[in-house]
């Protein structure tokens, strides 16, 4: 239990906090709020581009931005223009980031259930790397792949290790949906047939064991395989996937992109990887989460015997994390952000639902209460891209600010947007 203010190394980096405001990227979030309405999304561009830096600069080329965290054009300009690859794992991905002009030499496709569309298009426009899942997917690229249409692969491949995290986003243990296994050796079996494939040129394995993952330990277990698995192949890359965390909560910590480059580097070449072999990685969550904040606006406020119920105009579907793993947050009150926190609510939504809860025990000023506009902060990770119209709720707007200038990127979606597919 926590009655200080919130600790500003969960805010954006250019985070500035004053007696009756909060600033971010020179913008006030009093102003946000007023100017585009709440709910809403806001991202500091200076703390995207630092977070794109560095894993540019740790990871070997082909790092790539895992797009599922946050995808939108602008988001996909800002890593192209950072250097970094953008990793996709649907049609519709793929499609707004050519959209917005990233070449497809720098784009690459992920999926465990690829259709043939989606594979031709992928080869058509001549993606950086595809990530091969299945035995299914390697028959379709035969009728697709030749050496006037030729394609680089990585094979996906189960490491058997198991990371500490939430089960549902456990990825690396023998029962999951994704990759071909090592220990079967469905896995060797996967690179035998696309080597003899011609205009398929194999470049290395990718293995992914979970994601908001805290320590290394995991890492290191899945480097200890792919290098001892691939020995003998001469591949140009190992691909570690995501998967590092971020802190959400007051006390946790999480290393940065380059502390978890450097230690990643360091374990392969224990481990005997070839110092010529380029490690890449998919950061996404390291990217953009501490970069996004939520605006909301308080439109209710119940005490009843247990607890007191903070309602807000946003809930569930914008932030399902909560409702599906049972992440945490903290909240403030950006206009009281330097004030102590002794007022202990849950904060919920508007969803007709009982578990429509965004924070299960939050801490606000004594002041807080209707009409407040408060922040959930380190929501800059699978808020959006999760974000649903369940109740018929529109999907907020995504605003970018920097160097005192908002603009918006998406804008809020209307009744008339949801109304559009109706025949």
């Amino acid at each position: 239990m926590s009655s200080s203010p919130l600790p500003a190394t969960l805010l954006p980096d250019t985070a500035v906090l004053t007696e009756n405001d909060t600033l971010v990227g020179g913008v006030s979030l009093r102003d946000i709020a007023a100017q585009f309405g709440t709910p809403a999304f806001v991202y500091d561009e200076a703390t995207l581009r630092d977070r794109l830096t560095q894993a540019a600069a740790t990871f070997d080329d082909g790092v790539a931005f895992a797009s599922k965290s946050f995808l939108c054009g602008a988001m996909a300009r800002l890593v192209h223009e950072a250097g970094m690859c953008i990793d996709v794992a649907t049609g519709g991905e793929f499609d707004i980031v050519v959209r917005a002009g990233v070449p497809a030499n720098r784009i690459i496709m992920h999926g465990n259930n690829k259709s043939h569309e989606e594979l031709q298009r992928a080869v058509s426009l001549g993606v950086h790397r595809l990530i091969v899942d299945n035995f299914n997917e390697i028959e379709r690229l035969r009728s697709i792949v030749s050496p006037r249409q030729p394609l680089d692969v990585l094979v996906r491949v189960t490491p058997g290790v198991e990371a500490h995290t939430h089960e549902f986003i456990m990825t690396g243990h023998e029962d999951t949906k994704f990759g071909l296994s090592v220990a079967t050796g469905d896995a060797r079996r996967a690179i035998d047939l696309l080597s003899a494939i011609p205009g398929i040129s194999v470049k290395g394995v990718h293995a992914h064991i979970g994601s908001q993952i805290l320590d290394f330990e995991g890492f290191r277990q899945e480097l200890d395989v792919l290098v001892n698995f691939t020995k003998d192949d001469n591949f140009e890359e190992l691909c570690v996937g995501g998967g590092l965390g971020v802190a959400y909560v007051e006390g946790e910590e999480a290393p940065s992109i380059s502390e978890w480059g450097s230690a990643l580097r360091a374990a392969a070449l224990d481990v005997g990887m070839n110092p010529a072999t380029k490690i890449t990685a998919e950061p996404g969550r390291a990217i953009v989460a501490q970069a996004g904040l939520t605006l909301y606006t308080v439109g209710a406020v119940k005490p009843v015997t247990q607890r007191t119920y903070v309602a807000v105009d946003g809930g569930m579907s914008d932030n399902p994390r909560p409702v599906l793993y049972g992440s945490g947050y903290e909240a403030f009150d950006v206009t009281r952000p330097l004030e102590p926190r002794p007022q202990s609510v849950r904060i919920v939504g508007k969803h007709c639902e009982t578990g429509d809860i965004l924070v299960d025990e939050a801490f606000l000023p004594a002041e807080t209460g209707v009409g407040s506009i408060i922040a959930t902060p380190v929501t800059g990770a699978y808020g959006y891209s999760m974000a649903s119209n369940y109740n018929r709720v529109p999907r907020p707007p995504v605003i970018f600010v920097k160097d005192g200038v908002a603009r918006e990127v998406l804008r809020r979606e209307t009744f008339d947007d949801l109304a559009r597919l109706e025949m």
